[in-house]
């Protein structure tokens, strides 16, 4: 078993970190807000650090799943930051949703220090993240991916290294563009249904045999036709990644009219007081009086 540290105890974090605990290793936790990290050794053993440096120190892997670029950039780099605190061969893995450009630049900021970095983006939601059954696209070098896919694999149920530095965010890119287009239509297509004045029971239990199926489909669409929206994935995080997204397209001349389209959407979503709700809440956008 390893020496393992856990940055950021968030939705994600704090169930993740609490499968690497139950696998044996003896983990050490970093959060924000200290009596989150307080009651989650509560919950699995271990210790709590004040610092991201102090919870680094000695750790043969150390995670982190924290807001965004810079939030990252605040739990490594900085002053108190885990990166000036690494061992000659530690393994720092990102689980955040963030830039490739910034996992590109821990990269080297890492080699720097002796040790190395995987971006390590997860999907799967605040549900993957407590039954142990996320999957991870991993950016970095091969080696150390193999080194660190044991106890990646402890929250996870696929594992996969997509190429250097920075493949991990790229691939999370993806993931979100195909999410955004497929919550739109499946929202218009239960709205159509509803104004048809169809059993929308019967016309999804239908179409779900078919080419129309979807994990969307198969999870979202009784509650989005319920209008609740108060689970999974917030509008505000997915707004995040869209904008991650779009950038990036700038970057590659890659065409996303589709993800711009629902970017604005959501939006609209927030103006609402949608922010928080979960990104099934596009249906609500076409169902507001």
């Amino acid at each position: 078993m390893s020496k393992v540290a856990f940055i950021g105890l968030g939705v994600m974090g704090y169930p993740m970190a609490g499968h690497i605990a139950r696998r044996g290793h003896d983990v050490t936790v970093f959060n924000r807000t200290a009596a989150k990290a307080n009651k989650w050794v509560a919950e699995f053993g271990g210790r709590q650090a004040p610092t991201p440096a102090s919870a680094a120190r000695d750790a043969d892997f150390v995670f982190s799943c924290v807001g965004n670029d810079n939030d990252l950039r605040e739990v490594t780099t900085a002053p108190q930051g885990a990166f000036g605190a690494l061992k000659p061969g530690a393994i720092f893995i990102d689980n955040t949703t963030d830039s490739a450009d910034v996992a590109r630049e821990l990269y080297a900021a890492a080699k720097s220090h002796g040790a190395h970095f995987l971006d390590a983006p997860v999907s799967g939601g605040q549900a993957g993240a407590e039954n142990g059954v996320l999957t991870v696209m991993v950016g970095g070098d091969a080696e150390a991916f193999a080194a660190a896919e044991p106890v990646i694999a402890s929250f996870a149920r696929a594992v996969k290294h997509l190429g250097p530095s920075g493949a991990g965010q790229l691939t999370k890119m993806v993931n979100q563009i195909c999410i955004a287009g497929v919550v739109q239509g499946l929202a218009e297509a239960i709205h159509f249904a509803q104004k048809s004045g169809l059993d929308v029971e019967a016309v999804i239990d239908t179409i779900s045999k078919g080419a129309a199926q979807s994990w969307q489909m198969e999870n979202r669409w009784k509650t989005m036709d319920e209008g609740r929206f108060d689970f999974g994935f917030a509008v505000d995080w997915m707004r995040k990644d869209l904008a991650i997204c779009l950038d990036e397209a700038r970057k590659n001349g890659a065409q996303l009219p589709l993800a711009a389209l629902v970017d604005q959407f959501y939006s609209e979503v927030q103006a609402m007081g949608g922010s928080r709700w979960d990104t099934s809440s596009l249906i609500a956008r076409l169902n507001r009086k």
